[in-house]
């Protein structure tokens, strides 16, 4: 016998009473079925309900063949009548998502001819792709439009379809169906078959935004925030920003100026430290001048920095040069040997001084965990 199916009779309902059909050790728990629930079971792109049912935490739903299975920490009794209880917050939040995008995929498909080919609903945001290459700026024209279908609080309605009747209606599918479809609809906005739960009135949604666009096979992939998510998402946002203004001593709308600003002056920052640094490097460069083989130290530097010295320095000693920037315990390090195979040398060195890295064709740059007292046994002494 199938499951009586309590949340399309009522997507709202929060609690209900039902008996137990059967319950069975499973993996992850006890496998309970009942004759009715309103816990929704996975399906759709939509996650299954939480809550708890008859004093037993339920942590998973499932349906196979119409018979739906929950997952709960405790077993129920064969026969007994139990009361449910759902994770409202967790349906609500799946009802506004899925609700949206139901209303925005309509609209989209609409507009650009196109078909939802992907829907994910995440624990943190909605995945959905498209076959068609839609535009940001296009994307962002369907935002606008679906919020003000969501403020115009249209109704949302389902009705359920099979054999000539369904060939008659047009819906959105990614497949052709059969049987009894279940074909929802927010009028003007979108038609789609759908097993998922949804909110009764547009508004209900509340807000959503899209947050993510990019390049996805031969479409487009989006991410998109309704309801809750999308109010949680722009009050961080406007939090960070309001922050951001502060340390910048900017109004809210004149951050992005002001970032651009401190990214240029910061740019002139690295370009005149980079030439003093390239100074710097000539003149210790110059003192090494036919030295042949070298080893030198130097306070701690970014990895291409030590291989920028390390190469002017190869140029002027005439022979293998190593440079160690950092301090005991953790240094950078470039080796450079023009013409030569320097790669077992680095393998021994590695192993010597236990370090990781490597490279080719006379050069190596990587990581050192010794001291210095180390790495100058090691190579015999600095020059």
């Amino acid at each position: 016998m199938e499951t009586r199916k309590l949340y399309y009779e009522d997507a709202f309902l929060r609690s209900f009473e039902a008996t137990v059909l059967s319950c069975e050790e499973s993996k992850g728990g006890f496998a309970v079925v009942l004759d009715a629930t309103a816990f929704y079971p996975e399906g759709g792109g939509q996650p299954c309900d939480f809550g708890v049912l008859g004093g037993a935490a339920v942590k998973d739903v499932r349906e196979k063949g119409g018979i739906i299975t929950h997952t709960c920490d405790k077993s129920l009794a064969v026969g007994d009548t139990v009361h449910g209880e759902i994770d409202w917050a967790r349906r609500f939040d799946h009802m506004q998502q899925h609700s949206g995008e139901h209303i925005v995929s309509g609209m989209l498909c609409s507009a650009y001819h196109c078909d939802n080919v992907g829907f994910h609903m995440g624990a943190d945001k909605v995945v959905i792709d498209y076959n068609a290459d839609i535009p940001w700026e296009g994307v962002l024209a369907i935002e606008a439009k679906a919020n003000q279908y969501l403020w115009e609080n249209h109704p949302f309605c389902e009705t359920w379809y099979e054999g000539a009747a369904l060939e008659a209606v047009e819906y959105r599918s990614k497949k052709p169906l059969e049987g009894a479809v279940r074909i929802t609809e927010f009028p003007d906005a979108d038609r789609c078959a759908c097993c998922g739960t949804h909110v009764a009135l547009s508004g209900q949604v509340g807000l959503l935004k899209f947050i993510g666009h990019q390049k996805f096979r031969d479409g487009v992939r989006l991410e998109l925030l309704c309801g809750k998510r999308a109010l949680d998402y722009l009050a961080l946002n406007q939090q960070q920003n309001q922050a951001v203004a502060q340390a910048l001593s900017v109004k809210v709308g004149k951050t992005f100026e002001a970032v651009q600003r401190v990214q240029n002056e910061l740019l002139s920052v690295k370009q005149g430290y980079a030439a003093l640094q390239e100074q710097s490097f000539a003149a210790i460069a110059e003192k090494y001048d036919g030295c042949g083989d070298t080893v030198l130290f130097h306070e701690k530097m970014d990895s291409d920095s030590v291989r920028r010295l390390c190469d002017m320095v190869a140029a002027r000693c005439g022979g293998r040069c190593a440079v160690f920037a950092g301090e005991d315990g953790a240094y950078t390090y470039a080796v450079i040997h023009a013409g030569q195979d320097i790669r077992d040398f680095i393998k021994q060195m590695n192993a010597a001084l236990n370090g990781r890295g490597g490279g080719r064709d006379g050069f190596a740059q990587g990581s050192v965990s010794c001291s210095a007292e180390e790495i100058s046994q090691y190579f015999g002494g600095v020059q």
